[in-house]
């Protein structure tokens, strides 16, 4: 009797079902019909499954084994049509929502609807298919056809064409790509693209009528508007989305796809901020851009090929490194080496001849602006694995260019304002891999150049930059330090290795000038005593002056018996709990870690109890600064101490706030300094900033307030 009805119902669903397929699409669904239609991606295995097993029942076990119970075999017939039906039902009313391809969505829609009226067939006349082999065998052969069509452009509403078989075609295998061949656009942010966005945004589901297919419908943009906008504070709507909270629904990619990295927000942030080209190369982009030093760690690692050469013993390596000659692994497993030079004045011939020690190893070399001569090319000849070779700016005449044709591996060579002239140039047809030849700035005539390419068709010649009238910027300085932690004082290394270029610095975190902030000593060391906010940067007449390079040091005074949080931090970043704030332990960027502290709706209020009274005079809190991921100074920090918790206020600080998107994310400290206190209690409180500002992404939502430490002197 229960089978009865049923199958009664099954009937009802198959009638609603094709009525529904007819007519749905001249209809309203209700709200509730809606979520039912969301539910279509779960319920839809469930024929699939029974499909196939009751195939194989019927086909290989029922025939062979007549003395079991015909029940089993009905009960798996209607178990198959009743899901079917039902899967079917979900699905028209889910196709009734999205923007998908219409043809496409036809064949899913009507794939579906036959899987359900086999189904129902199957049950219905199952004594007469039973009756004979040949009809039961083309029977569950449709049913498995039509399952099929039904799956694959399923597939391919929710993944794109051709997902199911994409495997089997050669057009789908990823080619490894070398940092100096990639493209931005193509190789750096299409992928992020087409991993996190593409299988809503396709030609075939085209949510909000956006599709990221190609350059033309990413520019074209959807149905609330184009991608970017440069004139926005928050850079448009791409990036807007990217940065809602996760539970907004508003947010992109959804609450439960694959989310965006932090890393892949500043790609795109970076590649919209600089004209978003899509025809741009990684190697075009100045040495110290941020995309540029983001596509060098993408693509860190991703060789052309595996070296087939033993790594340079490590002191070797430590011995090679001076102030002039930067000598350092190309990726932290493999045995290739990059080597830098600077300092012009006090470059020598004999640097060169020194690296002989690991000449095997030598894969990249960058003698940018050397005076090296014509017989030093004689002995760069000698570097077997070499593959890439910068002689941009140096007064080489090309009389010895011939002897670098034994580097078999050579790629790379870059001859920019140079004085070569072009028939020392023909020479490089007999160079056996090269395949990139930079001469921007030379003396060739357009001629000239016309010959060069006809002499050289395998070699991508790079031509048309004028080195003339360029002003470089100087890089930022090198600190190089004891522990930012110490009890008494802590020694710091303030370089830069541009000879002539003066070093600046603050202890207060303000941006040191070029008049007035001192200069680092003669041996570049300098003692910090304090805690402080070391801010640094570079100066030399001719030169731009560089960016700056800061550092937080923390001196530890007293460390306290015990410590206590009145509110909890987030679940997500609660550190090591209140011994967070007082075991000598900085965090990085990595807001991530066990080292940090995280608050957002709750304000961070610490007490720190000591077992003895301390006198007192600064408290410095450790904080971090990640503007892209809601994390700001706080609003306003407190400082409260006394004894036996009767509290005074010592100190109240409303720290500077970002100006906009693009302001410097690092760990950043405060300190509160006040008149010298006897106190056994310490109470801090940091409350986060409660409306992110208009520019910011996530204008009006609550930022973040992460603490890893805080130090008492």
């Amino acid at each position: 009797m229960p089978r009865t009805y049923i199958y009664n119902f099954c009937i009802a669903l198959n009638c609603l079902l094709l009525f529904l397929a007819f007519f749905g699409t001249h209809m309203q669904l209700p709200v509730a019909l809606k979520v039912v239609g969301r539910m279509h991606p779960l319920v839809l295995h469930f024929p699939i499954v029974l499909l196939v097993l009751t195939g194989i029942w019927e086909l290989f076990v029922t025939p062979k084994h007549t003395t079991i119970p015909p029940a089993i075999g009905n009960n798996l017939l209607l178990l198959t049509a009743i899901s079917s039906a039902l899967a079917a039902l979900m699905g028209l009313f889910l196709g009734q929502e999205g923007d998908y391809n219409a043809d496409i969505l036809f064949w899913h829609k009507w794939s579906g609807v036959g899987v359900a009226a086999l189904s129902w067939a199957g049950y219905a006349f199952r004594n007469q298919i039973r009756a004979n082999n040949l009809v039961s065998k083309s029977f569950f052969a449709a049913g498995l056809v039509a399952i099929t069509i039904a799956g694959h452009k399923g597939a391919a509403i929710t993944h794109g064409e051709n997902y199911l078989f994409a495997p089997l075609s050669s057009t789908s295998k990823i080619a490894t790509v070398a940092l100096e061949d990639a493209r931005v656009f193509e190789d750096l942010v299409y992928p992020i693209l087409k991993e996190k966005c593409l299988s809503c945004h396709n030609a075939t589901k085209l949510k909000g009528e956006l599709s990221l297919e190609t350059p033309e419908s990413i520019l074209k943009g959807g149905k609330h508007g184009k991608l970017w906008d440069l004139n926005d504070p928050a850079l448009g709507l791409l990036l807007h989305r990217a940065h809602l909270p996760l539970e907004a629904e508003e947010h992109m990619p959804p609450k439960g796809k694959p989310q965006l990295t932090d890393e892949e927000i500043k790609i795109l942030y970076h590649w919209i901020k600089s004209g978003s080209s899509f025809k741009q190369k990684v190697a075009e982009l100045p040495q110290n851009d941020s995309l540029a030093l983001l596509a060098t760690h993408v693509f860190s690692g991703k060789t052309e090929e595996n070296y087939d050469f033993t790594a340079a013993n490590s002191d070797v390596i430590k011995k090679l490194n001076n102030d002039y000659r930067a000598v350092y692994p190309l990726a932290l497993t493999s045995p290739a080496l990059g080597v830098e030079f600077y300092g012009i004045s006090a470059f020598k011939s004999a640097y060169i001849e020194e690296l002989k020690a690991v000449k095997e190893q030598i894969v990249s070399l960058n003698l940018n602006k050397m005076p090296i001569t014509d017989e030093d090319l004689r002995v760069i000849a000698g570097f077997p694995n070499l593959r890439k070779l910068t002689l941009s700016f140096t007064p080489i005449t090309g009389a010895t260019l011939g002897e670098l044709k034994q580097l078999k591996y050579l790629k790379k060579l870059s001859l920019s304002s140079t004085k070569i002239a072009a028939t020392a140039l023909m020479v490089l047809k007999e160079f056996p891999a090269l395949n990139a030849l930079y001469l921007w700035n030379s003396t060739l005539s357009a001629e000239e150049f016309i010959a060069l390419k006809a002499n050289l068709p395998k070699t991508n010649i790079e031509t048309g930059y004028s080195g003339e009238n360029v002003v470089a910027k100087l890089n930022a300085p090198i600190l190089e330090g004891e522990e930012q932690i110490f009890t008494t004082s802590a020694k710091v290394l303030l370089k830069n290795y541009i000879n002539g270029a003066v070093v600046r610095y603050t202890l207060d975190g303000t941006v040191p000038d070029s008049l007035t902030s001192p200069i680092s000593p003669e041996d570049d060391s300098i003692s910090v005593d304090k805690s402080c906010v070391l801010t640094a940067k570079s100066f030399l007449p001719g030169w731009i002056s560089s960016d700056i390079a800061t550092r937080n040091f923390y001196k530890v005074g007293f460390l306290p018996d015990s410590v206590a949080l009145r509110y909890p931090p987030n679940p997500s970043y609660a550190g090591e709990g209140p011994k967070t704030l007082a075991n000598k332990k900085i965090g990085d960027s990595d807001f991530r870690s066990t080292k940090w502290l995280g608050f957002d709706k709750t304000q961070m209020e610490a007490f720190l109890y000591f077992n003895e009274a301390v006198t007192l005079s600064t408290i410095s809190i450790s904080s971090l600064v990640d503007i892209g991921s809601y994390i700001m100074p706080a609003e306003e920090i407190e400082v409260w101490g006394g004894l036996n918790g009767q509290f005074t206020l010592l100190k109240r600080l409303k720290p500077e706030q970002p100006k906009s998107i693009s302001s410097p994310n690092s760990p950043i400290g405060f300190v509160c300094s006040f008149p010298p206190k006897k106190m056994n209690t310490i109470k801090v409180k940091a409350r986060s900033v409660q409306k992110l500002p208009s520019w910011h992404p996530g204008k009006g939502s609550v930022g973040w307030f992460f603490v890893d430490e805080i130090f008492l002197n």
